[in-house]
């Protein structure tokens, strides 16, 4: 009787092990977040250790099944906040075995996913992120034929987003909210302005990934794009804006290369699942070795960034008075002009706080705009609406006569005399001519 009472007692002590230790390797999912943007969803969850995982997608009704390896559970998959167009909510279902938690994505209609774990990085620790492309909505943003006289078009891009909040003021002022503030009155005022429309690359707190932001303005077929930041450091002392442009080194400042490392952790914190799997990278890696736009880019880019600096110096104190140079993947697309604006320091607690206020955001916003504005109407694309209004300019050389330039131009003799107030028809070698448009 008593051997019989040991031996349960052992068994009861070897089952209370066995619990334990299964509670202890099961990889416990804490939380799910849902991160909605125009045309995808990302639906995260955080994991107490690394996902080992399976998924299938099932049709009518459409849905995603992530099938986690140990995986448990206490979260209330009823009360996750959601705004996606895509996704109706998320459940738990019968798992396949007792070590399996199995979690259905149910979906508005069909779409792609695409399925990639993280490691931790701080804030977050594990994390299983799942992609959900809505293609058709893809198709749909396609554009349509240019016109003759086109728009002249900036990409502006609001930094960070979604999981990554970018850097976080002292009074917990994040980076995220007020760059996306400061970008949405740029867009605004551009596209209040004849001739000149905005395409942003997000509209909302979600995170989109480095590469994604500079394919959003190349199929907008951008003249420009615009990256805004808040500047931080591991200093409270430095404050100012500044703008930057692409340098094919390293970063030689101190706050370059701090930058560069807080982009690269951005990525971590958003995700670089898509910039891993998606094989159209290898089409931009080539067109970044041939395509010798990169000079003519990165001219255009420092002399927008002067007009930019020049006007932000108008309205805020600068950081340094020339555009700076760092290695910024955002800026690396060889086609397409590119520069980042740091708005200030959100380490620095004054400069954090201006940041939040809406006045002060608004004579930030106007800068960057009036210096573009100043740029393209210097320098408007051929074939624009700006380049149909700006002025032309004639000096005159030897042998030309106002009827002479008059043909040229296919304008009157009148229009020539009445724009630059001539009083008669003779002209110098030298003078300069306003030619009024047809």
């Amino acid at each position: 009787m008593k051997k019989n009472k040991l031996f349960i007692q052992s068994i009861i002590l070897l089952l209370t092990c066995f619990v334990s230790l299964f509670s202890y390797g099961a990889n416990k999912l804490a939380g799910v977040r849902i991160w909605a943007a125009p045309e995808s969803t990302r639906v995260v969850f955080d994991l107490s250790g690394s996902p080992q995982y399976s998924h299938f997608i099932l049709t009518n009704p459409d849905r995603v099944v992530v099938d986690l390896k140990g995986g448990q559970t206490s979260v209330n998959l009823k009360k996750i906040a959601n705004n996606s167009k895509i996704v109706k909510g998320i459940r738990i279902s019968t798992p396949p075995n007792k070590s399996t938690l199995r979690l259905v994505i149910d979906l508005v209609k069909p779409v792609k996913a695409n399925l990639f774990s993280l490691s931790p990085t701080a804030p977050y620790g594990n994390r299983l992120v799942v992609d959900l492309d809505d293609s058709q909505a893809a198709k749909s943003n396609t554009l349509t034929a240019p016109k003759k006289m086109r728009d002249v078009i900036v990409a502006i891009d609001a930094g960070h987003g979604g999981d990554d909040p970018g850097s976080i003021g002292a009074s917990g002022v994040y980076e995220k909210k007020v760059v996306l503030e400061i970008a949405k009155k740029i867009a605004k005022k551009i596209n209040s302005t004849p001739g000149m429309k905005a395409v942003m690359t997000r509209t909302g707190d979600y995170f989109v990934n480095l590469n994604k932001r500079s394919e959003i303005a190349r199929n907008s077929k951008a003249d420009l794009l615009i990256s805004i930041h808040a500047d931080a450091f591991t200093s409270s002392r430095p404050k100012g804006a500044s703008v930057w442009v692409l340098s094919m080194r390293r970063a030689n400042s101190e706050i370059g290369r701090w930058l560069e490392k807080k982009e690269k952790h951005s990525e971590l914190l958003g995700g670089a699942g898509e910039i891993i799997k998606n094989t159209d990278n290898e089409q931009y890696l080539a067109m970044t070795l041939l395509d010798m736009s990169m000079d003519r880019s990165m001219a255009m880019s420092h002399n927008v960034a002067g007009k930019v600096l020049t006007n932000l110096g108008k309205v805020t104190q600068l950081h340094k008075s020339k555009p700076e140079s760092a290695s910024f993947a955002v800026l690396k697309s060889p086609d397409i002009p590119s520069i980042l604006v740091e708005t200030g320091f959100i380490s620095n607690a004054r400069e954090a706080k201006l940041l939040t206020q809406r006045e002060h955001q608004t004579k930030l916003s106007n800068a960057v705009y009036k210096g573009v504005l100043s740029y393209f109407k210097t320098y408007p694309p051929t074939n624009s609406f700006l380049a149909s209004q700006a002025k032309r300019r004639h000096t005159v050389r030897k042998g030309e006569s106002l009827s002479v330039l008059a043909q040229r131009y296919r304008v009157s003799m009148a229009s020539i005399k009445k724009a630059n107030q001539l009083k008669s028809n003779g002209l110098r070698i030298g003078q300069k001519l306003i030619i009024p448009k047809v």
